[in-house]
């Protein structure tokens, strides 16, 4: 039987929604710009800090770009799709790595800093699996020491808890952004500027800081950020980004590497020749990569700008303040967890029952149709609330009556 050509096969896609107007405002705008998501509305999906949702544009460009390569048969390279996210960070090329999770980017760093036995990281008792593993491996295999602080209600208080850890030993400073556990978010920009007076590097956890703040990875003066896309970024899954200050390239070994890592090779002379890596954070990202997964991340940065990055970081501040003067008012109930200093919180909320479980309470809230998180890191044992620019006001009131029902 003959097969069809393909040359003029249309792949189906529905129409892209209109983008919300620009005269539209507050939460008319927003209630708009839900429609671009195909995220479905029989129940409250309240788990970005998991998992974000991505929108039709990022859907619809992935789309077009994998028929295009399995039309061709020419996948290509991510090149171009690095200059631009590069750029959405403001930072440059050279200095962005592509990686497939935020964990594969801390295990760069993890095993990446030189360090022998006794040297010294600073991590907290809040750590993601994702931080804490790398940490904790490379002690298991070449005996650094692991010295962790309990989270404090303040960035100043935090700020003075990893300042009492530091000591001649202290190699890294290896810490999240923002807390996977009740959300809580570090001065980052102090610690690193302290760090940096002390000859301390400084890798940070990013996972929930690209696409919740209007992230400028200069200003915050770490040398090294591992990020993903498949969260606040509203990206594909399997898609993050390292980044490695210029200053601190050569501060970072690479442990794994493949085609285009290198600047040359040649196994045809004795002994066998390598050249060594290119000059960039190019380095670390080895083999082949998803070039369309590489346009979902620019078609995600796309969507951030159109909004607005700085928009986006009010909208989503402006949730999390709402919904947690909502939950102050359910005090009786509940114990809020995640800090009442607004510096030290953005998109996520964690709170523990007081009248039950809180894997009951979970289940709960699962039933009435609500997308939450349980939080067992660091025996917080408590649910986690975390919001995005999809919902709104009264997705969040519906959740406190039934919270306060429960």
């Amino acid at each position: 039987m003959a097969i069809p050509s393909i040359s003029g096969f249309d792949f189906p896609s529905p129409a892209l929604p209109s983008f919300p107007k620009s005269t539209l405002e507050g939460e008319e705008y927003w209630s708009e710009l839900r429609k671009q998501f195909p995220l479905t509305a029989d129940r409250i999906y309240l788990n970005n800090g998991t998992f974000g949702p991505a929108p039709f544009s990022v859907l619809q460009a992935m789309e077009a770009s994998n028929l295009k390569i399995n039309t061709s048969g020419e996948y290509g390279n991510s090149d171009q799709e690095r200059i631009k996210l590069a750029e959405f960070f403001g930072i440059k090329p050279t200095e962005f790595s592509i990686t497939h999770n935020t964990t594969e980017g801390i295990n760069i760093m993890a095993f990446g800093v030189p360090m022998k036995a006794g040297d010294e990281v600073i991590l907290t008792t809040h750590e993601h699996a994702g931080n804490a593993l790398p940490w904790l491996n490379r002690a298991k295999l070449d005996g650094i020491v692991l010295r962790t602080f309990e989270p404090k209600s303040t960035q100043t208080e935090n700020l003075t808890e990893i300042q009492k850890l530091i000591n001649p030993r202290t190699k890294v400073i290896a810490i999240p952004h923002v807390t996977c556990t009740t959300g809580l978010v570090f001065p980052i920009k102090e610690i690193c500027d302290m760090a940096r007076k002390t000859g301390i590097l400084t890798a940070i956890d990013g996972a929930h800081g690209a696409g919740t703040f209007d992230l400028d990875l200069y200003d915050l003066g770490c040398d090294f950020y591992a990020g993903c896309f498949h969260k606040w970024m509203l990206g594909p899954s399997g898609t993050a980004f390292l980044f490695v200050k210029e200053e601190s390239l050569e501060k970072l070994k690479p442990v794994m590497i493949g085609g285009h890592s290198d600047i040359g090779w040649d196994l045809t002379v004795n002994p066998p020749e390598f050249k060594g890596y290119v000059p960039s954070a190019r380095r670390f990202d080895y083999g082949t990569q998803s070039k369309t997964l590489a346009v979902g991340m620019v078609a995600a940065a796309d969507f951030h700008t159109q909004i607005g990055k700085e928009k986006i970081e009010v909208r989503v501040r402006e949730l999390n303040q709402y919904l947690f003067e909502g939950l102050q008012q359910l005090g009786s109930k509940l114990e809020i967890l995640t800090p009442e200093e607004k510096e030290s919180r953005i998109a996520v909320l964690s709170f523990r029952p007081k009248n039950m479980d809180f894997t009951a309470c979970g289940a709960e809230l699962g039933k009435a149709g609500f997308r939450v998180r349980l939080v067992h890191e660091g025996k917080v044992n408590a649910v986690r609330v975390s919001t995005h620019i999809y919902n709104n006001k009264k997705e969040l009131d519906a959740f406190l009556n039934k919270l306060d029902r429960t």
